[in-house]
């Protein structure tokens, strides 16, 4: 370990090794045709769902703006770790990171994620306000409100993550090199750090706590006032479209937030388990969320139809 002139730690760590995720190393091309097969569905279905809103002017609303904010995030929170876990099963060089590279991944990592994690808020908060107040809903939801809402979410995901960036690479690092994850997250990197990490490890505890289990609360609070409005509709038609809205916003949030609150929320922690485990937000939750809103919403599975229709029109002429 390293002192400069003002007592600050430098790390002697250039790279870190990826342990990759774990698994008999028989399954390694298995395992990287399916990883591959999934994120480039991931890409192509959350590009699917950006081009349909766009293209389509009755899906130009405050729930498909919002939306499409999901869908970029998805895109991009998958891009920052699946391309490098597919390195990690080709060749052993595929699992070495630079220090900065790492550094680059946890910040991006964590400021996707956390603003993910502000927009479902955000969303539940919308379905609250077109369900609850239907009458004052476009007034109340403004197209600046709408941009305020959503430019506070990146806002906040940066902020979130940059201290999460500093407090984990203000430490020296200059033993163990190896990560025992597949991409570079703070639970595995501070397991390497040459001083005490109790600090940080509070801090990572209050800080995502507070955030995910805030935002959680919000969320339910807002599906509770949702549901007791829903129970006031009259027409059996009108609570299904209402429920079936509101559902598919809640299994993408279920499926993201019960993963995370497992891996940073719970005393101790196992390797293998937290990366069997960060799958499921890393890699399954941006895939379902273009499954979840082309299959079980009826405005985009008509706007995709309109596509369809349009495309073979043009190749049959």
């Amino acid at each position: 370990m390293l002192k400069t002139g003002r007592n600050v730690h430098v790390s002697l760590v250039t790279t870190f090794f990826l342990s990759g995720l774990p698994h008999p190393p028989a399954l390694d091309t298995t395992l990287f045709g399916i990883f591959l097969l999934v994120y480039i569905l991931t890409v192509l279905g959350n590009l699917l769902i950006l081009h349909v809103i766009r293209v389509n002017s009755h899906l130009h609303t405050p729930m498909y703006y919002f939306l499409t904010n999901l869908s970029f995030i998805d895109m991009w929170f998958s891009t920052v770790t699946v391309p490098k876990m597919l390195m990690t099963l080709v060749t052993p060089e595929g699992k070495a990171i630079s220090f900065y590279s790492c550094v680059a991944q946890l910040y991006s990592f964590h400021f996707l994620g956390s603003t993910e994690c502000f927009l479902y808020t955000v969303m539940s908060y919308d379905r609250y306000l077109a369900i609850s107040y239907p009458l004052r809903y476009s007034s109340m939801m403004s197209w600046r409100a709408c941009a305020l809402l959503a430019a506070g979410t990146w806002l906040s995901g940066s902020l979130h993550s940059a201290v999460q960036t500093v407090l984990t690479f203000r430490l020296p690092y200059c033993g163990p090199r190896q990560i025992q994850h597949y991409f570079c997250d703070a639970p595995p990197i501070l397991k390497l750090a040459c001083a005490d990490t109790s600090v940080n490890e509070m801090v990572i505890f209050v800080n995502i706590g507070v955030v995910a289990s805030g935002c959680f609360l919000l969320i339910v609070l807002s599906y509770v006032s949702i549901v007791c409005s829903i129970l006031k509709i009259r027409t059996s038609e009108g609570r299904h479209r209402a429920f079936q809205t509101c559902a598919s916003h809640c299994i993408v949030v279920l499926c993201f937030f019960v993963p995370c609150v497992f891996i940073y929320l719970r005393p101790g922690s196992k390797d293998a388990v937290d990366g069997i485990v960060a799958v499921f937000y890393t890699v399954l939750t941006p895939l379902l969320n273009p499954i979840v809103y082309t299959l079980r919403n009826k405005e985009v599975k008509i706007a995709l139809l309109k596509i369809t229709d349009k495309v073979t029109h043009f190749h049959t002429e």
